[in-house]
């Protein structure tokens, strides 16, 4: 998967390098501008969303956060019985997961830093990727899920940002910047070209549109 290692290195190096104060700051309580709020907000509503794939008592399961950032869905996971593995390519977004998770959680979590889709964190029951994958082209998506879904016993839940015309303008004017210059681009994908390419078990959940945020929670099951 040569793009996906190259998207991957550019993901790392913007939030392990670039935007780990943002990150920090919206995933807080901390004021934020208005249009920070209005992502915040969508991935609030983006959380609930996929928690409520989940069975509401998750005593014995063990479940993937791929892409965890600052932890905000590993707690409420373990809050809710799971075990869970959490991970992140951000070494320092780990560190911040790390300080924020309640102690009294903390037997129930591993934090690990790293690929996703590293076979060596083991097999799961579910896998929730948030907004993990946005930055992917379909059939690197496709790749991730198969090699999550040989380890996943019941359903990998994961967002794409959907192909609308708002988000179509955002990612055609960000290839006008040069590459040192802007974040990883967002791409876009149409719901049925992406099912051909993953295949049978990709279902739609909900699509949350708040402001700035838009993104579309989908469901795989292997």
């Amino acid at each position: 998967m040569t793009d996906y290692a190259d998207t991957r290195a550019r993901v790392e190096h913007y939030f392990d390098r670039t935007a780990t104060r943002v990150w920090d700051r919206l995933t807080s309580d901390a004021p934020v501008s208005r249009i920070r709020q209005t992502v915040r907000e969508g991935r609030d509503r983006m959380r609930a969303i996929m928690l409520g794939q989940l069975p509401q008592d998750l005593a014995g399961a063990r479940v993937l956060d791929a892409g965890c950032g600052t932890g905000m869905m590993t707690a409420e996971l373990a809050a809710r019985g799971a075990d869970v593995v959490a991970v992140d390519i951000s070494p320092q977004l780990i560190s911040i997961a790390q300080q924020r998770l309640d102690p009294r959680l903390s037997p129930k979590v591993s934090f690990r830093s790293g690929d996703m889709t590293d076979p060596a964190l083991g097999a799961f029951d579910y896998v929730l990727a948030m907004d993990s994958l946005i930055y992917y082209r379909a059939g690197d998506i496709a790749d991730i899920l198969s090699r999550l879904g040989e380890r996943t016993g019941d359903a990998v839940v994961f967002t794409v940002a959907p192909r609308t015309p708002f988000l179509m303008t955002f990612f055609t004017l960000g290839k006008a910047f040069p590459r040192s210059d802007r974040s990883p681009t967002m791409i876009p994908h149409a719901f049925a070209p992406l099912s051909r390419r993953i295949g049978p078990g990709l279902s739609r959940v909900e699509r949350v549109s708040r402001g700035f945020y838009i993104s579309e929670c989908l469901e795989f099951r292997p």
